[in-house]
């Protein structure tokens, strides 16, 4: 049996375009919602109480949502990760996503506004020892100057050729060898 947290699904939109990559716990609420229809399937199921529910592999929305400009990538702490490369901006440390903390490098209760360019993966202790203070203040300097990516992380890096599931292949136009 999977590990049911590494299980994740290709949201597809309703022209058959990968659109990116979400968990499983997300799907099913797509699902539930009846925004999209279930292409592929895992073999693993979710229970609830009275029900059992086979995990979706491959949606595909039912609406079609058109994608956001190259530039506009969506600011949010999955995001961040990823344009960080999970790594903490103080101390360099690369760990799970479970395991960061998002930085306001110039903090909120200074006006530090909640976007690209102010804010970091930091990991749990490296947050606590800044605190309250800029990274010049607390002597902890950025690894790196945070910037909005030009780029759409999530499908090129959640996306490994050499860990996509079976099923996912024809959608994304690759050639699995198996066996």
């Amino acid at each position: 049996m999977h590990n049911m947290t590494s299980l994740r699904s290709l949201l597809l939109n309703s022209s058959y375009e990968p659109m990116r990559v979400v968990s499983w716990q997300k799907a099913l609420v797509l699902w539930f919602q009846g925004k999209v229809d279930v292409l592929e399937y895992h073999a693993t199921f979710a229970r609830s109480v009275q029900r059992r529910f086979q995990l979706p592999s491959v949606l595909r929305l039912k609406s079609y949502v058109r994608p956001k400009g190259s530039h506009a990538v969506r600011f949010c702490r999955e995001n961040v990760y990823i344009r960080d490369n999970y790594t903490c901006q103080y101390c360099g440390s690369k760990l799970p996503g479970k395991q960061l903390t998002l930085d306001h490098v110039v903090p909120a209760s200074q006006n530090g506004p909640k976007n690209w360019t102010n804010v970091v993966s930091a990991c749990r202790d490296c947050n606590q020892r800044k605190a309250n203070r800029t990274p010049r203040t607390a002597n902890m300097p950025l690894l790196t100057e945070p910037r909005a990516p030009n780029w759409l992380p999530t499908l090129a890096l959640e996306i490994s050729v050499d860990h996509v599931p079976e099923d996912w292949a024809p959608y994304l136009n690759l050639r699995l060898h198996t066996g």
